[in-house]
């Protein structure tokens, strides 16, 4: 394949006239200045990554049917995603099993290329769309029966810090190499920064589950304020209010991590669904639980991401590019996805010039 864009972001700047060439689904070559005749009038991005994703198109990726699995794969697809993790709800110990090992075959010969469970390991206090009844302490040889079921595609684990034993479960897991992410959590300062101390790299969906900005000392300034933790933000204008979001975003511009945490009406419609067995109705868009009205996971999609980065909050594309490809690849290892370069995947996205996000 050969293909010139009148832009193209390459090694994080928008180039001019740019030809790149690939071989069977890999980047062969990139010529910059080309005089060949463009063939792509937008701008050739990386394809979207996004690491916290439950669903989409009306199905869970917990589904047990490939049929529905590839379904909510075709979904993200659709709208830029090239890659993703596949997030999992708290659920008992036996229905996790049957839902990764539903999963397992889909990693890697898909857009999924790995698993993550944001549950069981979550705090009561910051539940959210989780069922309290099944939240439990962090266990080594629990997680290694998941790890198994899963044949090492669990790619990442969310973890409330104050819960007894987080510490050495997060050190269990970086050492296997599975990506921990902090949340679901009221934990203070010091329990946060052991927990980062040992390992984990992440929080999960920051300013959701978590205490809010100015709360004091706790598990939200304790991320903010450190340089080495990536903070996944949904940008859909309801889980942040707009002038919080551009707060976070100034303090961390080069940290942040664009996820949807979409549930099953992402790109769908309206209606009644669930969220494990909790009841959620989704109105003008809005996931909320119908017991209590809790945000319930969002219906966003990376395409809107990235296009809310761009022209609600003034990030450049290739700042936007960044938080919505390069560094969630990177935070979880996929070496050959987030950027344009030689060697990498064909993974490309075009942002039109009509500001529409078309798969190349």
């Amino acid at each position: 394949m050969k293909l010139v864009a009148s832009r193209a972001l390459i090694n994080g700047q928008l180039e001019s006239n740019v030809c790149i060439e690939s071989t069977d689904g890999i980047i062969s070559a990139i010529e910059v200045n080309s005089a060949l005749p463009t063939t792509i009038s937008g701008v050739v991005l990386p394809g979207f990554v996004d690491i916290h994703t439950h669903g989409g198109g009306g199905y869970y990726f917990s589904a047990l049917k490939p049929e529905e699995i590839s379904a909510a794969i075709d979904t993200h697809h659709a709208h830029g995603t090239t890659s993703m993790l596949a997030s999992l709800v708290t659920e008992p110990l036996e229905n996790l099993l049957k839902q990764i090992e539903a999963l397992a075959p889909f990693v890697d010969k898909s857009c999924i290329k790995g698993i993550h469970l944001e549950g069981p390991y979550l705090a009561h206090s910051h539940c959210g769309a989780h069922d309290p009844a099944l939240l439990r302490t962090p266990d080594i040889a629990e997680l290694e029966q998941l790890i198994s079921a899963s044949k090492n595609s669990i790619r990442m684990v969310t973890i409330a810090p104050e819960l007894d034993g987080a510490v050495p479960v997060i050190e269990f897991l970086c050492n296997k190499g599975i990506v921990v992410a902090l949340g679901h959590s009221g934990a203070d300062a010091v329990k946060t920064k052991a927990a980062i101390k040992a390992g984990a790299a992440v929080t999960t969906h920051f300013n959701n589950g978590m205490p809010k900005l100015d709360s004091g000392e706790n598990i939200s300034s304790a991320s903010l304020n450190n340089s080495g933790v990536a903070l996944e933000l949904i940008l859909d204008g309801v889980h942040i209010n707009s002038v919080d979001c551009q707060r976070i975003l100034d303090a961390a511009p080069h940290r942040i991590v664009a996820i949807t945490d979409a549930m099953s009406a992402a790109g769908s419609i309206d209606g009644d669904y669930t969220i494990g067995k909790l009841g959620v109705r989704v109105q003008d868009g809005i996931a909320r639980l119908t017991s209590n009205g809790a945000l319930a996971g969002s219906t966003l999609t990376m395409d809107r991401a990235f296009l809310n980065l761009v022209n609600n909050f003034g990030f450049s594309i290739a700042d936007a590019s960044h938080a919505t490809s390069t560094l969630p690849a990177k935070i979880i290892g996929l070496t050959e996805s987030g950027s344009i370069e030689v060697g990498k995947r064909t993974e490309l996205i075009e942002f039109g010039t009509d500001e529409t996000i078309n798969l190349i």
